[in-house]
């Protein structure tokens, strides 16, 4: 609120653009992302319930180490939601769909307390031969815990917004 009790015009505020466009990216070029994210057990008994995923391995510690593991292992899911995550701010922020994950690999279990963080390589990109203003981009991301174990890589492509008005080119 406003010190006088007016409601502040919220149409006054300017739009803050963050993110990479189309023309920020080439390939072969590498971007290390955000600082990371410490996976809890909390983390992951949430994630777990919120997906109905009520598999024993990643929420009953007892059963975990029956299976020969020293805790719960972290969801998988969590984890490969945890490096795209990490990779918005400087891949897709800016706006453009999500199009997918492809050649998902899951290389080391996570356990709570492990701090995972995320790399991406640009492998693609092209103009979309349907929308002018916008691009596709694939990146390769890779993800490691605080040990630099690898623990999770994908390819992910996103369209991603040209600059300005103008039709990109490549």
């Amino acid at each position: 609120m406003a010190q006088n009790n007016e409601t502040p015009d919220l149409d006054r505020f300017p739009l803050m653009t963050k993110g990479n466009k189309f023309e920020d990216f080439e390939i072969g070029q590498s971007l290390t992302h955000h600082w990371g994210r410490t996976l809890t057990q909390s983390d992951n008994v949430a994630f777990s319930t919120a997906t109905c995923a009520w598999l024993p391995l990643h929420l009953n510690v007892e059963y975990a180490r029956a299976q020969g593991h020293e805790d719960t292992p972290i969801n998988p899911m969590l984890v490969l939601c945890t490096a795209v995550g990490l990779s918005v701010e400087d891949l897709s922020e800016s706006g453009g769909p999500f199009l997918g994950i492809d050649d998902c690999h899951f290389r080391h279990t996570v356990y709570p307390g492990d701090t995972i963080t995320a790399c991406s390589v640009v492998t693609e990109m092209r103009r979309s031969s349907s929308k002018p203003r916008v691009g596709i981009v694939t990146w390769h991301t890779t993800a490691f815990n605080q040990r630099n174990e690898l623990v999770v890589e994908l390819v992910r492509t996103n369209l991603v917004a040209a600059r300005g008005d103008e039709p990109i080119n490549v």
